[in-house]
């Protein structure tokens, strides 16, 4: 066999679904959503990201306890970072438990959030 033909792996990507809450730009791990639907007065809100517009969406997702719902403003889609461009949260940051990292996305950095985590972290609060 010819070794001159050997393709090199390709830096690997993560899907990222970006979206939005108050003025505030969020990503999460494409994987963990089931899907977009509307949402409900009982869903999740995370206040502390900012206060919501409309909040007439929620990023449906898998928890333990059954679907959690998280409530946003606006979904901006999903698209392909390369890992070379996330950064995880440092412990000594004192970030939200769900607060698991960043992403560097051209002129800003996002927050990237757990959704399962933001049920734990809201406990009783959110349909599950």
């Amino acid at each position: 066999m010819n070794d001159e033909h050997v393709v090199e792996p390709q830096e690997q990507d993560v899907d990222i679904l970006f979206f939005e809450i108050g003025a505030g730009l969020f990503g999460t791990d494409a994987s963990q959503v089931l899907r977009i639907d509307r949402s409900l007065p009982e869903d999740i809100t995370l206040p502390e990201l900012g206060p919501l517009h409309r909040g007439n969406r929620a990023l449906v997702f898998d928890t333990p306890e059954g679907e959690g719902h998280l409530k946003v403003d606006t979904v901006r889609g999903v698209r392909s970072i390369p890992v070379t461009q996330l950064r995880r949260m440092p412990p000594t940051a004192g970030a939200a438990p769900y607060a698991v990292g960043v992403c560097l996305d051209e002129a800003h950095t996002v927050l990237l959030i757990d959704l399962v985590e933001t049920a734990r972290t809201q406990g009783t609060q959110g349909r599950h």
